[in-house]
């Protein structure tokens, strides 16, 4: 197997399966009447366990300011959404099985931005991504509104 296709399952398939799993846990958790700060605190001691133990496992050397600057950021980013998520499902009571599509169109946004910034336009194959990008926005919309 090559390294890309390793990539691919360890970076793709696996955060997939553990993010789908894990939005139950997020319904269960707003269901027994978890506030919104509390949801986010707990989940940040657990991803801070989770980055212990891999910082034991997996060492690496010191982060740069800009390391540090850009992690912090996507957890300040993701924080926020995953809060949102928890708000609606506890205050509005939107059902997990329509909202995970919607939120999960977060991949077109980080794609469109890592084509520009990260100059990723050149090693794709453009026709394949926006058919896919709209077979995506298609599957979001059937599901939120079935």
């Amino acid at each position: 197997m090559s390294p890309q296709m390793m990539g691919l399952i360890v970076g793709g398939l696996l955060p997939a399966l553990l993010y789908g799993v894990a939005g139950v846990f997020a319904k269960i958790s707003t269901n027994a009447g978890m506030p919104v700060g509390s949801h986010l605190i707990c989940i940040g001691l657990a991803v801070s366990g989770a980055g212990i133990a891999l910082n034991h496992l997996l060492p690496g050397s010191s982060p740069s300011s800009t390391a540090v600057l850009s992690s912090g950021t996507m957890g300040l980013l993701w924080g926020l959404g995953t809060g949102l998520v928890a708000l609606g499902l506890l205050k509005y009571q939107a059902p997990l099985a329509k909202l995970v599509p919607l939120y999960n169109m977060n991949t077109l946004v980080t794609v469109l931005i890592a084509l520009f910034v990260f100059v990723e336009w050149r090693d794709v194959n453009l026709v394949r991504l926006m058919a896919g990008a709209v077979l995506v926005i298609i599957g979001g919309v059937l599901v939120s509104s079935s």
